[in-house]
């Protein structure tokens, strides 16, 4: 992919994010955005942990960027909308590795990222300032090569559970402003799903991207409050997984196949996954 590309791809993400809120389903497969690109999205985000386990490996890039990176071109090659990653952390403890990963990143026309601010090792939480140093890297690799790449930084504050929802609070909307000075254009604060807290995370400095599952408010309460992205993380892998377990326990115990019933038609998913091979 040339530059040119890349930065379209970039710049039509961005302006998707002129008409809030954005939905944003999780691939982690060609074929899982294929299926995603067909019933109506705009966009893709991926997912780290289910890109990992459809490969054999834990997330917390375990899988290693070399094989989290195949997987992301695989994704982008295969959909006409644009692809946002989940780089997790980085792949890369320096500010000098961070930069030639979002480099080799930025060459598979990936038009948007998620970096986070704990460590894959023991998901601390870094320094602020350092985070916002990690942001400003990944900015100034973008810039230079001419691609306006979204970034969405992501906080772990609510995902440690350190101190009181008060204290929580203060600590996001803090790392919120430093990361925003930094070059982040969202915050993505996964974890959150109370509405009153919520409302009071939209009034900081950046757009706000929430991940929803079950027992979450719906996209149309969280517009309502002011949410500018919503995306499920890994959840709708989760639940193909699950789909994988209870047919496969179905026909292991009982030998009846009911819970096939709601698979794709053969056709149309091959046809599909021809299309993106084409």
């Amino acid at each position: 992919m040339t530059a040119q590309d890349a930065a379209r791809a970039a710049g039509a993400f961005r302006a998707l994010h002129d008409h809030p809120p954005l939905v944003l389903p999780n691939a982690w497969d060609a074929a899982s955005a294929l299926v995603i690109e067909s019933v109506g999205a705009l966009a893709i985000a991926t997912t780290s942990a289910a890109v990992s386990w459809a490969c054999g490996a834990p997330d917390g890039e375990r899988l290693g960027r070399d094989r989290m990176w195949q997987a992301l071109a695989e994704i982008v090659a295969s959909v006409r909308i644009p692809v946002t990653a989940d780089m997790e952390s980085g792949y890369g403890t320096t500010l000098d590795e961070l930069g030639v990963a979002v480099t080799s990143l930025l060459r598979l026309g990936i038009a948007g990222i998620n970096i986070e601010d704990s460590l894959v090792t023991d998901r601390t939480l870094r320094d602020p300032s350092a985070q916002a140093a990690r942001i400003r890297v990944v900015r100034a690799a973008a810039d230079s090569v001419s691609v306006p790449l979204w970034i969405n930084a992501r906080t772990d504050t609510y995902l440690t559970a350190a101190g009181t929802p008060q204290e929580q609070l203060h600590a996001t909307m803090a790392r919120a402003g430093l990361y925003a000075a930094a070059g982040a254009d969202s915050l993505f604060v996964p974890g959150v799903v109370d509405i009153e807290t919520i409302r009071e995370l939209v009034t900081g400095p950046l757009p706000l991207n929430v991940m929803v599952g079950p027992g979450a408010p719906d996209v149309g309460a969280l517009a309502a409050v002011g949410v500018a992205r919503v995306s499920v993380g890994p959840a709708i892998a989760q639940a193909a997984y699950g789909a994988v377990a209870r047919a496969s326990r179905e026909l292991l115990g009982d030998g009846t196949y009911a819970a096939l019933n709601e698979g794709l038609d053969y056709v149309q998913l091959n046809e599909l996954v021809e299309r993106g091979a084409s």
